[in-house]
């Protein structure tokens, strides 16, 4: 018994140290466990295999809070697409990982829009970048729309991808379905000077080339469909013989070169007859009764009013004024919805004298040395029609209207009248692809630059094609002149009249 006693304030002793140490280290713990919760700093140190890893393959796109869920699309398109074709498996923490913070990194799928534009309209017509099925698609297919706003509608991306395409770039390339009509037929339409299939001309390798626009497709051309599109509309070119044969060519695409009797003859309600001893009128105008469609042309080489000094006088001078529009847009522009311009290649002064022109401003002979010269003149004309023009477009809401550029001429070793030639039958163009930002013609852009008038654009893609000319295959020029002006039909304009279907 008083062994017991004798040892009992030892072991009581032993017990409160071990009582002290436990309650020491459970102090520790719990300040170890509350430092850890509250440091930022140490929990950073640490990595924790909950963590959601991105694979490999998936790029991030930094996430602007302040962004609106409805900013354009053009700015987001230059963010990285995300491509989750080849992984599918998507951690389940995914989704609220990204709703927790705003500020990290988000993964967004967003194809980017040049790239589904130039796919969708590629000629093999190929599907890429699609999102495969699954939990983790349908995910990132949820936040892309409320990145994007949504959907874009139907209507929408169509504008957008016709905004996109550009028709002036691209390549000639071949196609066995063309020519769109035959050379050998549409005489009702095509003027045997033009149609070099009735010449003695042997190689039509030319009739079989299309043009190919570098990041679209430039739409089918047909004639129901254009009458339809045209429908109590009338298009109206106006300006020299490249106008005309850009007329001329549409006739024969509208009707396929096929015969054609129902169509009428409407020149007279537009002023269009055979002068008093004269061998044509100064232009054509057609309609075709199914959908009142009228197509017209009327001659003004230079795109200024010409105005008789002497009428009564056949050997009369005309005044060429140079800041007045034609006569025949001031009185017909209200009746018409299309219209087509061009001028160049009269703005020489061999032209003038033939022609008697005297170039007048203001009312009386020019005196303004600055627009003396024949490039100047043109210029001063070309900008001050487009200028009355522009003015006009308020009044005639329903008016689209065009300003074509120059056709190119292909004159070797001379010009026209000095031996000039272009013999060549093997195209320019093969192989090569046309891709310059700005016009070959500075003066048209120039002119058109900044009103409602459009730039029809074909300089570039025409000057690839030097082999279409008439060359010396022309039944109507003198002896040893070729003709590398005026094209062969069908031919080059053609492809100027799809690229104008294309954009009304």
């Amino acid at each position: 018994m008083r062994l017991r006693m004798k040892g009992g304030p030892y072991k009581l002793r032993w017990r409160a140290k071990e009582l002290s140490l436990a309650l020491i280290v459970l102090v520790c713990i719990t300040i170890l466990i509350w430092t850890w919760d509250k440091s930022p700093t140490l929990t950073s140190t640490l990595t924790s295999k909950n963590q959601l890893q991105l694979p490999p393959d998936i790029k991030t796109v930094p996430v602007d809070s302040k962004r609106h869920v409805k900013e354009d699309i053009s700015t987001l398109t230059r963010s990285e697409a995300v491509n989750n074709k080849g992984e599918h498996h998507v951690d389940k923490t995914h989704s609220t990982g990204i709703a927790k913070s705003s500020s990290d990194f988000e993964t967004v799928s967003i194809q980017k829009k040049e790239e589904a534009i130039k796919h969708k309209h590629s000629p093999k017509r190929e599907k890429t970048g699609v999102i495969e099925s699954g939990p983790s698609s349908t995910e990132i297919e949820e936040t892309n729309n409320v990145i994007l706003g949504g959907k874009f509608p139907e209507q929408e991306e169509k504008r957008m991808e016709h905004q996109a395409c550009d028709y002036r770039k691209g390549k000639w390339v071949i196609d066995d379905s063309r020519p769109l009509y035959s050379g050998l037929g549409c005489k009702q339409w095509l003027a045997s000077m033009w149609a070099c299939r009735m010449m003695q001309r042997q190689d039509f390798a030319f009739e079989n080339l299309r043009w190919q626009p570098k990041d679209c497709e430039l739409e089918e051309f047909e004639g129901p469909k254009f009458l339809e599109r045209m429908q109590n509309r009338t298009l109206a070119f106006v300006g020299d013989s490249l106008g005309r044969q850009q007329f001329q060519s549409l006739m024969c695409m509208i009707t396929a070169g096929k015969e054609s009797p129902d169509v009428l003859d409407v020149g007279p309600e537009f002023g269009l007859v055979i002068p008093p001893g004269g061998k044509r009128p100064n232009g054509w105008a057609y309609r075709f009764p199914s959908t009142n469609t009228t197509v017209l042309y009327y001659w003004s080489s230079t795109l200024c009013d010409l105005e008789a000094l002497k009428p009564e006088d056949p050997q009369t001078e005309y005044a060429m004024h140079l800041d007045r529009p034609p006569a025949f847009l001031r009185d017909f522009l209200h009746r018409i919805d299309v219209l087509v311009l061009n001028s160049g290649h009269h703005w020489n002064r061999g032209k003038l004298r033939a022609n008697k022109w005297i170039m007048y401003v203001g009312g009386e002979p020019n005196t303004n040395r600055k627009i003396a010269d024949m490039g100047s003149a043109k210029n001063f004309t070309i900008h001050s029609t487009i200028k009355w023009l522009n003015s006009q477009l308020p009044k005639h809401p329903h008016l689209k209207a065009f300003y074509r550029s120059l056709s190119p001429r292909h004159f070797v070793n001379g010009d026209w009248n000095t031996g000039g030639s272009c013999n060549n039958t093997t195209p320019m163009s093969i192989g090569k692809e046309v891709l310059q930002e700005e016009s070959s013609d500075l003066g048209a852009a120039s002119a058109v630059r900044g009103t409602g008038i459009k730039l029809l654009d074909i300089t570039a893609l025409s000057q690839v094609r030097d082999e279409g000319h008439i060359s010396r295959f022309s039944i109507t020029a003198s002896p040893g002149v070729q003709d590398c002006l005026h094209w062969c039909l069908p031919g080059v304009p053609d492809t100027w009249n799809e690229i104008l279907f294309a954009l009304i």
